[in-house]
């Protein structure tokens, strides 16, 4: 399968994407690390590099100037059990400005007492911001993990207006 990546730069570091034929997002986030992105979607073949990426990116540079739904409706193809397809869909769901915890996405992800699951779902997730993991707190409301750092967290929820 062809597969293609462009890095841009936006206010919280560079953010690579690597997109199918169809522009669906296979794996992205704040690096410029492609080989590591391949790793984290278990894609094989190295993407070639393409300035644009259609839909993802003009979705990408939407969301950067405030257009918060512009990533809602990117595809992404993200593959694994069950749960994980589930509860990333179930992502996709959470709204900016509206971080749930880890054990309300549990709790909207079918599993009340998976709160574990939930937070594996988040570290498992190969396709930030298009799938926003970004958007799940502890349960006091201090932002947890995030692969790619927490500052990185914090803009991304400063950028959306969360508290």
């Amino acid at each position: 399968m062809n597969t293609y990546f462009t890095t841009t730069d936006t206010p919280a570091g560079p953010f690579t994407m690597i997109v199918d034929p169809d522009e669906a997002v296979l794996a992205s986030g704040w690096t410029t690390d492609v080989r590591g992105l391949m790793a984290l979607a278990k894609l094989t073949e190295h993407p070639e590099h393409r300035g644009q990426l259609g839909v993802p990116s003009k979705a990408l540079q939407s969301y950067v100037d405030g257009d918060f739904t512009a990533i809602d409706d990117v595809p992404v193809r993200q593959r694994s059990g069950e749960f994980l397809n589930h509860a990333w869909e179930v992502l996709r769901t959470v709204p900016a400005g509206a971080p749930v915890t880890y054990s309300e996405f549990a709790a909207r992800s079918g599993r009340p007492a998976a709160v574990r699951a939930a937070a594996m779902a988040c570290g498992r997730n190969a396709a930030a911001l298009f799938v926003p993991c970004h958007r799940v707190l502890r349960l006091d409301g201090t932002l947890g993990g995030f692969r790619w750092g927490l500052p990185v967290k914090r803009w991304l929820l400063d950028h959306e207006d969360c508290p």
